[in-house]
């Protein structure tokens, strides 16, 4: 005989079977939680799928500049003290709920940035589906999510892999495929090594498109070339580098910049690009006030564009992309999740090149 059961809350489940009522309590799982500009590891109810949920068994998730923000207190879309941080996850999924038809149990899968952006237009209430901030993200061992907030994991990638992809490749795909119309032979300019740049010199490079990188660094310069970036530029040695980039292109300009350092990169983003070139805003690395001349951007016809991630549709078109090209993400270091505060403060040292992962066993 099955037991009925009688009710169902977060932390226990109530039911009868042959005549005595039985209370069993949730089995609780492992998560952190933000909490006055720290992590705090936490113990919780494990999530049960209600209908049109998935509950996800997390086995790595990544790090983005906004969960620095988020821990410092500095990101501006609504109180996140007490969330659970990070949008980035990856896992195979262990439960179902009712009316579940898109997934089934041991899929692997990744959440998308903002559950409720499927496809079609960022709108305004999108935002308050963002993982990690808006609502409960993925630095814990399980985590429900709307069935229609899942993609499936190119099948060639690790967890570790897969878990770089919902934000900063995403965003990257979003910059060069669905605001813009990045094309072979194109120049496209990335900005650093962090994931958003990474992630679109690998994509550009899929596309056919030459790539020149910055950097401060000439190992991480390097580095880069190994990766297929055509030519380099060290910012530190060479502050004037949208002039550099002109010459680097003929003095024609780069087609599109990737533009993630913020204010005091962006005089420079528009010197390095050509007359009707796009750049496409992502970044606040160096803050959001700048005195840049507006009549510059009129002066080179350019087109700007603000990225904020990408919608479920985009995530799909770029992983069969990444399935197609076999591409591989860059995944600097994979930290335990005992030592997630020593991820974020790798993170916050710049010493990465691709993504910081934390993998969750």
């Amino acid at each position: 005989m099955v037991p009925d059961l009688i009710l169902v809350t977060k932390l226990c489940v109530l039911a009868r079977y042959e005549g005595k009522v039985y209370v069993t309590r949730m089995p609780t799982i492992r998560a952190y939680q933000v909490r006055s500009g720290s992590l705090a590891p936490v113990e919780r109810p494990g999530p049960t799928a209600g209908p049109g949920q998935v509950v996800v068994r997390i086995r790595a998730t990544s790090l983005n500049y906004r969960d620095l923000m988020i821990l410092r207190g500095q990101y501006a879309r609504g109180k996140v003290d007490g969330v659970v941080p990070l949008s980035d996850g990856a896992g195979e999924v262990v439960e179902v709920g009712a009316g579940v038809d898109r997934f089934a149990i041991g899929d692997r899968v990744a959440g998308t940035f903002m559950q409720s952006w499927t496809s079609g237009r960022l709108e305004p209430h999108h935002g308050g589906s963002a993982l990690g901030g808006a609502i409960d993200g993925t630095l814990a061992e399980r985590v429900a999510f709307a069935d229609s907030g899942l993609v499936r994991i190119p099948t060639h990638l690790s967890f570790e892999q897969a878990a770089t992809l919902p934000c900063a490749a995403v965003t990257a795909w979003n910059a060069l495929f669905e605001a813009a119309t990045t094309r072979p032979g194109e120049t496209v300019l990335v900005q650093g090594t962090g994931g958003v740049s990474i992630a679109a010199l690998q994509l550009a490079r899929a596309a056919g498109a030459r790539v020149i990188a910055t950097s401060s660094s000439d190992a991480k310069l390097a580095r880069v070339r190994e990766l297929g970036a055509a030519a380099t530029i060290n910012y530190r040695t060479t502050p004037a580098w949208g002039e550099a980039a002109v010459r680097l292109t003929g003095g024609v300009g780069v087609d599109h910049v990737i533009e993630v350092g913020g204010a005091a990169t962006f005089a420079q983003s528009l010197a390095a690009i050509r007359i009707g070139g796009t750049i496409s805003y992502i970044g606040v690395l160096t803050g959001l006030t700048s005195d840049l001349e507006i009549g510059q951007v009129l002066i080179k016809a350019a087109r700007v564009h603000g990225i904020f991630v990408g919608s479920r549709a985009m995530f799909e078109a770029m992983n069969a992309a990444i399935t197609e090209q076999r591409i591989q993400p860059v995944v600097d270091r994979v930290f335990p999740f005992a030592q997630a505060d020593e991820a974020y403060r790798y993170l916050e040292s710049g010493a990465h090149l691709g993504k910081v992962v934390i993998a969750i066993d």
